[in-house]
């Protein structure tokens, strides 16, 4: 455990699955968030979820829902800056948060320490993760002193591609090995949830 919360992204639209909440679809008998929760709970220093819409559709978790801050949904950009604005009002000893996507079920359980400590080493602003020669920009730490030109970034130039927003700033990136399963593997279709049957097997779980 850390003094770092996270923030679980589940403020999709999932067009590719015909809508409804990704993150609530089963793998295994079990949700794809309360995978995920598993996997960060132990983590960080608190979750709370960011999902538009009916919160009490995510009651059952007993997490923090909070909504973008920016209507249209504008994409996991938005979902970042609600959550550091979040940790500002209610969280003032926070400085970082992590961010990640709550439709990927096998999120390494070294998550956190290995991007705070790459975060620390390169005396970066910013840490992201990467798998497969992939960047993972969702999935990554992010500090709280940031907030105000991230809002900027999002509402005056209307940036919507994390990548566009994080090359101002020093990044730290972090490389997971994809074998047995990529962690940073997500459900974005029909078929990708078949695929994760096979996958939570090998991932033993």
């Amino acid at each position: 455990m850390n003094d770092i919360p996270g923030v679980l992204l589940a403020g999709g639209l999932a067009r590719r699955m015909g809508g409804g909440d990704k993150p609530m679809r089963r793998i295994g008998g079990r949700t794809i968030l309360e995978r995920v929760i598993a996997r960060l709970q132990p983590q960080c220093d608190g979750l709370i979820l960011n999902a538009n819409g009916d919160p009490g559709r995510f009651a059952a978790f007993a997490l923090p829902v909070i909504a973008d801050g920016i209507p249209d949904f504008p994409g996991p950009l938005a979902g970042v800056l609600a959550a550091l604005e979040w940790a500002a009002a209610n969280r003032p000893d926070v400085k970082f948060m992590l961010s990640a996507a709550a439709d990927c079920p096998f999120l390494p359980r070294d998550l956190v320490t290995r991007l705070a400590a790459a975060r620390e080493e390169e005396n970066a602003e910013l840490a992201v993760a990467a798998s497969g020669g992939q960047s993972h920009p969702v999935i990554g730490l992010w500090s709280v002193a940031l907030r105000d030109e991230l809002r900027h970034a999002l509402v005056e130039e209307d940036i919507r591609k994390i990548d566009r927003w994080t090359a101002r700033y020093k990044l730290a990136t972090v490389t997971w090995p994809t074998t047995p399963v990529d962690p940073f593997f997500n459900a974005n279709t029909v078929e990708d949830i078949a695929q994760a049957e096979q996958l939570a097997a090998l991932d033993g779980e």
